[in-house]
Parts: structure tokens; sequence; C-alpha cells
């Protein structure tokens, strides 16, 4: 069962954001919260509410804060999105109905870069990459399962799109909540092409990766699912590595086995980017499945920029370089 509590709020940031801060005092104990404001509405100090405290009560990485489920006071009177008839997060209590993107014409092949990654993490420093070497070619992203679903959860998206790094952001499949919707990842991969004109796109999960310390069960496996449609569509496809020099978890170490068990079971051939002198770290990938490229990286001009640059609280730079040898490697595919 969904793990609900009522209480009111006590503390509420600015409602004209996608992601409103709030504060909610629940039996007597102040808890942060956030509200998405496109599915619940803003809150306000008073605001009675219904909000899900599943993962702040398991401690869990990706949690340290509720979730506002409805707004009693104020959230009872949305109309949803006129004229639209197509439902997202369906035959769940967040069901709501959108316009998605996807239109009746198929047009293959794309012949257009995709990078796909694991985790959100790697978006920052692949965009800047890219920007950096192709600063006028226009890079959207398409969010996937595998992380948070909300569109609006992602600071770091909003911060690309003010820099001018990313084109646009469609978020697919149960994701939801960016600029534009798609019913699925290869819908939005085909319309960011072949509809809006974007020469690049890139698509990951969103922040909180999905994990279970298993070889298949965590987030990253979504990589498997974008690739496959990117390839399908036509797309040149590049991988992003999860590398780390940092992590204290061995199946991290190097090359992270998310991305070595995506690489192994890929039906499809696809390019792995290395920063240059780490290509050894790629050594145990057969060429004859895929194709490594070693890639000069910017990692001072990164860390420089202001975004992130930090790994799940930890310095990695390898982590950063491995992401940034990605975007390079990303706009370097596109014609000259």
């Amino acid at each position: 069962m969904l793990t609900l509590r009522r209480g009111t709020v006590v503390d509420a940031g600015p409602g004209d954001a996608p992601e409103q801060r709030v504060a909610v005092d629940v039996d007597g104990a102040r808890r942060p919260a956030v509200a998405d404001v496109a599915l619940v509405g803003a809150c306000a100090v008073g605001d009675d509410v219904v909000v899900n405290t599943a993962a702040a009560d398991l401690a869990l990485g990706s949690g340290g804060f509720d979730i506002v489920h409805v707004n009693l006071t104020r959230g009872l009177g949305g109309a949803g999105a006129d004229g639209a008839h197509v439902m997202k997060l369906n035959y769940t209590s967040l069901q709501h109905a959108v316009h998605p993107v996807e239109g009746e014409e198929l047009r293959v092949p794309l012949d257009r870069p995709a990078g796909v990654f694991g985790l959100h993490g790697q978006l920052a420093p692949i965009a800047w990459a890219f920007g950096q070497s192709r600063p006028s070619a226009k890079l959207g992203y398409v969010q996937t399962a595998g992380g948070a679903l909300p569109g609006s959860h992602s600071r770091v998206v909003r911060d690309l799109r003010s820099r001018g790094l990313l084109a646009g952001h469609i978020t697919a499949g149960p994701a939801v909540g960016g600029g534009a919707e798609a019913i699925t990842t290869i819908g939005a991969i085909h319309h960011a092409i072949a509809d809006r004109g974007w020469d690049a796109v890139v698509c990951g999960p969103g922040p909180g990766i999905l994990g279970s310390a298993s070889a298949l069960g965590h987030g990253g496996m979504t990589a498997l699912d974008s690739a496959h449609a990117a390839a399908a569509l036509g797309c040149r496809v590049l991988v992003c590595a999860r590398m780390s020099s940092t992590d204290e978890r061995r199946r991290h170490r190097g090359l992270s086995h998310h991305t070595v068990t995506v690489l192994a079971l890929l039906l499809a051939r696809v390019t792995v980017a290395a920063p240059a002198g780490e290509a050894t770290q790629l050594g145990g990938l057969s060429p004859e499945l895929h194709e490594v490229r070693e890639v000069e990286v910017d990692l001072d001009g990164y860390v420089a920029s202001g975004l992130p640059a930090r790994s799940m609280g930890r310095d990695d730079p390898l982590f950063f370089a491995a992401a940034l040898a990605c975007g390079t490697a990303l706009a370097d595919t596109l014609p000259a």
C-alpha cells in the first residue's frame, strides 16, 4: 500500500517553479517535501495536504523528502490538459491526460547520433562537452524510466536549458512533465530528430537511479532499451560508459558492471568513448561487437563551468571524464 500521511504546510517556497519545495507538519514533526506543481498544483502555508512518506521513511539515498500526493485545500479543481485524451501514469491515482508528440508518419533511417546514458549525473558533462565541440548544434534530452519520473525534478535540466546546452526536454514512457510528452522512448527519439530537427539526442533516466545491487535490477538497464530504440531508427548510437576512480563499491570501480552488462546484451553495434589514456579500462570489450573511441576531454574546463562536478557526493574525476568523452564523441559524429 502507499505510505500516505496527512499534514499541514508550514513553509512553502516559490510556487511558480516546476517543482516546489515545502515543509509539512506531520503528527508534530516538520518534514521536507516537494510538490510537482504541474500535477498537484502549488502549495501555500496552511494548506491541508496528503504526502507520500515512503522514501524518507526508508532513508533511501534518493529520498530525504516526502512527495505531496494531493493538496486537499486547493488541489481538487484541476481540469487537465484541454483536448488531451492519452493517459500517462494510467490506472494509477496520478493518471492524467497529455498530448503525445508521436505522429502517424514514420521516417527512417534518421542517420543522426544518439547518446545513451544510465545515470542522470552523466547528462551535464555530456551536454557541456557536446556544446563545446559544436556550439551551434541542437542537442535534446529524452528522459526515460530508471530514475525519477517527474521531469520537474531535475535542476540540472533547467540549468542546461537556461545555458542553451539543451534544445529541449521530452519525457518518454512513464516519465512525465517535460517540455513535451511521448508515449514511448522510440517515439520521442523519432519526434526529436524527424519533426523538431534536433541534430542529436541523448537518452537516459532522471535523478535518483533505481538499484538492487544485482546484474539486471537497476535503472541503468534502461540504456539497453534506449540504445535498441535509437539503432532501430537508424541512429548512430554512442553509449556513455559509467566509470569511476573513487567508488568504494568494487562493481562500479573502473568500468561499472552497469555498462558492461548493457554492452554484453546489446543486439546492435555501438560506439563507446573513453577519455584519453583510459581506453584500457574498456579492453574487455570485443572489437567485433563495439567500437571503442579514445577522446581528449577538458575536465578542468567542465569543473570551472559551475555545473555539477561531484557524483553521489564524492569527487570522481574519471566518472565525469568518461561522460565528457561521450559528449565530445557525440558531437564529432555530426557532419562537418
